[in-house]
């Protein structure tokens, strides 16, 4: 026997109840985002002037500027998205269009997984034993690097994947009717069309690595000279605000030191994604 509750809503009124929740849900986030970033330049932006980019810091950092963190983290960034990039994509190529499904991808996908749930304090402890004393690279940017491709490795792989499977199938069929070969197939058709998506992998891993202090801290060292070589120690711009704010060492340069951060994260998401639609319209022909 079936029970006839009453209804309270109607669906006309469940449903505007429910677009309103997911409106105000969309614009809580972005007020909350607005509200991080707006204290943050606001606290930060009085002490940012050329001098502060463009000069070394002194008495450390209590006065001066902040350039050798600035190239510091340029440098373990660009390792990391060099070692990460092929490596993530790579294996997700592998993945979706060679492996199928079997035990192999099943382990592949559970330590990406894995990885991407370790905290970074334990990519810091494990870049020093590994990177700093067993292969010898000793506090440098290199090593620093290393540690965060493998933070970043991940975010790249899962979301390449991702793409890649999302690409239809008639792109392959229609390759293969041409006479194409897997490789280039893979070559000329699938990664052109998953490149968007791709890069805004690589853009997630990268403000990720860039951003984090702690996966350094103990593999990068704390120069506060300019990195000549990727063999020299470096300060990152995450780790030189984390000293400056936890030592009390200089809160307004702090501030001037995470409004930089934001600013050059900002920067980097907007560029890409910029191209990204740039490189889209250009595929359509638009």
């Amino acid at each position: 026997m079936s029970l006839n509750l009453p209804q309270i809503l109607s669906p006309k009124n469940s449903q505007r109840i429910m677009n309103a929740i997911f409106v105000c849900s969309g614009l809580i986030t972005v007020l909350i985002l607005i509200f991080i970033i707006g204290y943050i330049l606001i606290m930060g932006l009085p002490v940012v002037n050329l001098e502060f980019i463009f000069s070394n810091p002194i008495d450390s950092g209590r006065a001066g500027g902040i350039f050798p963190m600035i190239i510091s983290s340029i440098y373990v960034t660009l390792i990391a998205g060099i070692v990460s990039t092929p490596l993530g994509v790579g294996a997700a190529v592998y993945l979706v269009e060679y492996a199928g499904e079997s035990k192999i991808t099943k382990i592949i996908r559970f330590g990406a997984e894995t990885l991407a749930s370790i905290p970074s304090i334990v990519y810091g402890l494990f870049g020093l034993a590994f990177f700093v004393v067993s292969m010898g690279l000793g506090w440098s940017i290199l090593s620093g690097g290393l540690v965060l491709a493998i933070m970043a490795l991940p975010t790249i792989f899962q979301v390449s994947e991702v793409t890649i499977s999302s690409i239809p199938s008639s792109y392959r069929e229609g390759s293969y009717g041409l006479g194409a070969t897997k490789w280039q197939t893979i070559y000329r058709v699938v990664l052109p069309a998953a490149i968007p998506g791709i890069v805004t992998g690589i853009i997630l891993g990268m403000t990720r690595a860039i951003s984090e202090a702690a996966a350094v801290m103990f593999a990068v060292g704390s120069a506060l000279s300019v990195p000549i070589s990727m063999f020299d120690p470096g300060r990152p711009l995450p780790l030189h605000l984390y000293v400056l704010a936890t030592e009390g060492i200089s809160l307004e340069n702090a501030y001037g030191t995470a409004a930089v951060l934001v600013i050059l994260v900002l920067a980097v998401t907007i560029i890409a994604n910029f191209l990204i639609d740039k490189y889209q319209r250009q595929i359509m022909g638009r």
